[in-house]
């Protein structure tokens, strides 16, 4: 105890609830030694055991903590000599990642593809009831990267490539989390994440340097986190990069004179897993731990995940003079304000079995993770096949067709693999131990599972795996990093195996239609598993060419973490279904969207290449490159943000804007008319881009502003309203300010970010 440390005694105002948050804050800091407040600025890995973490590093918090740890951990607390209760947290990015049966959603880029805020809330809120019941207090998610290069390992862990659909969507899922404030019971703290452009990798390699200007994070990268600001977030997780040669972890500039002076962040911040650290192991821009975590503290940064030498190195530092003990009282009081703001000295919120089993997997949290899955699946090609006759067919000949004996095929590696179709962060996953069989496989719908029960009751369902992808190998360096972690192994493409693909096509040749379900794998997503290429591994290529030649038509769907590289063979398919990691309910969603149950109303959130040497192809590209292609290939990307099919035809016409000469502090309104001249219900997914016609530095040549959706009839004409702010239309100029400048703007109004598929309007912005 040092000379300024107040004695406990039986009158202990920072347990006293009447009391205000910085009342009871000031009256426990004031209590504490150096060590105990430099143990609460500690996240460590609760992986190999919680007792040294919690009585001798005497950590603030935990993450990756096993069923049993949530238990024994509140019984270690009790031990500590003041009781600060933990704060629990875990990687739960699209459901409870890593509790058994919990309802696992479609990856955030399965998310994106709802173009939905209000359902992705919904799915955060639901998500926010089964992690609060586990004993969690914290979730790092929602993730606000932006994606520019697909091969980067991450991608599926992001809302896509648009600034603005990253800022609508994650704000969304923030309030999901945080519900009606941190007071719930069932409230979990939301985390922003990677602060700031963590994403824009060389070369797609996880955790590169980033080539990033302050003016072009300002323009594209910081904006869906100041959004996040402005929703409440309570929690920023930085990136592991570095920014100009300065680690986030150590960029003042960053951390606080624009995240706390200029948007007026009152937050915690929390390192990446051993930010600190590697400063010194890795980028080697300090010599000792002591260096590290002096700037670390400097920079503004509160808890230090898995970093555990920070412990004696930060007591270190302060002992030696190098680190003033107030900046280490300012961190403290951020993390204790959440811990009180959160009630966890009244209720530590432990675990509930009870509420358990209420609420995990309930049947209600299962229809809305079905409604994801479907509305997440983007059709991108369709010649006529889908929907197969025996789904909802209308008609005097309906029975029969229904009655009618059919078979489908139903083949490839990913069409009866439930690792795939949950992705990343779930279950088996690779980050946890206790989960060695994923999530119970009963609970898990695959596509073979979907079309068998979902199918009419006389079809034939066959299936035939047909391919493998690959398999991991160790890799040559050992079996550890540098830091201790385990280091990942190496991805070995499959080869072809001809029995495998002579099963395959027996079964599509007896078949009236094949569905042929490839894609990627865990081993080939995630932290640390960038790819060099985009194409589909192992042989995959191989058995679709195979199917293609047999002459029953093809449907190809994709499970996959990011766009891959599609061969002649899938694009000659009869259609084909981009699925992204669709989660628990994906297979049922997908057979129910091909047998015509369902609408297709996914619209793509990202871009599709055709090699991947015209990467980047993110569709807001900046104006000023000579020509329109390649000398060897074309510029224009396979798949264009925001596209994606209906089963009928949907026309925009009569674009009109009410005022189009505005000034500055208006609202651009805009009326638009569709129409739907199919024989099926759609919901249409509009996009409102703007175009800034001349700007004083190169810009975009459109910006995503608005969206909005709408259900259209057969048959049936609707208006639909877009309204833009005109303090939207503004740019980045050359000193870094973002600003408005007054002069001509076009409106783009469509499907898509595609030209083609855009009808235009112009307007002024005076003053």
């Amino acid at each position: 105890m040092n000379s300024t440390t107040i004695p406990l005694d039986a009158a202990t105002p920072y347990k006293d609830p009447a009391l205000s948050v910085p009342e009871r804050v000031q009256d426990l800091l004031a209590r504490m030694t150096l060590a105990e407040k430099v143990g609460q600025m500690l996240q460590l890995d609760a992986r190999g055991g919680v007792e040294e973490l919690v009585l001798d590093k005497l950590a603030g918090s935990l993450l990756h903590a096993s069923p049993q740890a949530m238990i024994d951990t509140r019984a270690l607390v009790a031990r500590t000599r003041l009781q600060i209760p933990l704060l629990m947290a875990d990687d739960c990015i699209h459901g409870h990642s890593f509790w058994p049966g919990a309802t696992i959603f479609p990856s955030q880029l399965g998310m994106a593809s709802t173009w939905d805020p209000d359902l992705v809330e919904r799915g955060a809120r639901t998500a926010a009831v089964e992690i609060a019941a586990t004993g969690l207090h914290w979730t790092f998610s929602p993730v606000l990267c932006i994606s520019r290069d697909l091969r980067w390992g991450r991608v599926n862990e992001t809302f896509g490539e648009d600034p603005h659909l990253i800022g609508e969507l994650g704000t969304a899922m923030i309030r999901g989390y945080q519900g009606t404030g941190l007071t719930d019971p069932t409230a979990v703290l939301a985390t922003a994440k990677h602060f700031a452009g963590y994403s824009e990798t060389q070369g797609g390699r996880d955790a590169s340097e980033a080539d990033l200007s302050r003016r072009k994070l300002r323009s594209w990268f910081l904006p869906p986190f100041e959004k996040a600001v402005h929703a409440g977030c309570r929690t920023f997780m930085l990136g592991y990069q570095a920014i100009d040669g300065v680690p986030v972890t150590a960029n003042r500039w960053l951390l606080n004179d624009v995240l706390k002076e200029e948007w007026g962040f009152t937050g915690t911040l929390v390192t990446d897993w051993d930010n600190v650290g590697r400063m010194v192991w890795e980028q080697k821009v300090f010599a000792t731990d002591a260096e590290a975590a002096t700037v670390a503290v400097d920079a503004g940064n509160d808890l230090v995940m898995s970093t555990p030498q920070f412990f004696t190195a930060a007591q270190e530092a302060v002992a030696d003079g190098r680190l003033r003990e107030t900046l280490i009282d300012n961190a403290v009081r951020r993390v204790l304000t959440l811990k009180f703001e959160l009630g966890l000295f009244e209720d530590p919120r432990s675990p509930d079995p009870a509420r358990q089993a209420a609420v995990v997997g309930c049947p209600e949290h299962t229809r809305l993770n079905t409604e994801m899955a479907r509305r997440s699946l983007v059709l991108l090609r369709n010649d006529g096949t889908l929907p197969l006759n025996g789904g909802l067919t209308t008609g005097p000949d309906s029975r029969a067709a229904t009655e009618r004996q059919r078979t489908i095929a139903v083949v490839g590696p990913n069409a009866d693999d439930p690792h795939a179709q949950l992705g990343d962060w779930a279950g088996n996953s690779g980050q946890v131990g206790w989960m060695p069989d994923g999530h119970p496989r009963h609970l898990i719908t695959t596509v073979l599972d979907g079309v068998r029960r979902f199918a009419p009751a006389t079809w034939t369902i066959t299936h035939a795996r047909g391919a493998d992808i690959g398999s991991l190998a160790p890799d040559p360096e050992g079996d550890t990093l540098p830091d201790g972690q385990p280091r990942p192994k190496q991805f070995k493409p499959a080869t072809i195996d001809e029995a495998m693909i002579q099963d395959a096509v027996r079964a599509a040749r007896d078949a009236d239609w094949t569905i042929a379900v490839v894609g990627d794998t865990i081993a080939l997503t995630g932290e640390r598993r960038s790819t060099a290429t985009l194409e589909l591994q192992g042989a995959q290529t191989a058995l679709i060419e195979r199917l293609i030649e047999t002459g029953t038509p093809v449907i190809v769907v994709l499970i996959q973490s990011k766009p891959s590289v599609l061969p002649d063979s899938v694009l000659n398919a009869a259609a084909l279904i981009e699925a992204f990691n669709p989660g628990m309910q994906g297979g049922q969603a997908i057979a129910e969207l091909i047998l015509g149950l369902i609408e297709p109303t996914g619209r793509l959130p990202i871009t599709f290449t055709r090699h991947a040497g015209q990467l980047p192809v993110y569709y807001n590209q900046i104006r000023g490159q000579h020509g329109t292609r390649y000398a060897d290939l074309t510029q224009e990307p396979l798949f264009a943000f925001g596209e994606g099919l209906s089963y009928t035809n949907v026309s925009y016409s009569n674009l009109r804007i009410d005022n189009p000469h505005l000034h500055a502090h208006e609202t651009l309104n805009a009326t638009l008319t569709l129409s739907n001249t199919g024989s099926r219900p759609a919901t249409e997914t509009i996009q409102a881009y703007i175009s800034d016609t001349v700007t004083s530095v190169t810009w975009a040549e459109k910006e995503l502003k608005a969206f909005t959706q709408s259900t259209i009839a057969p048959g049936e004409s609707v208006d639909v309203r877009i309204a833009i702010p005109a303090s939207d239309c503004t740019l980045v100029d050359a000193n870094g300010h973002r600003v408005l400048e007054p002069g001509a703007f076009e409106l783009l109004v469509g499907s898509s970010s595609r030209d083609r598929d855009l009808i235009r309007a112009s307007f002024t912005i005076n003053g």
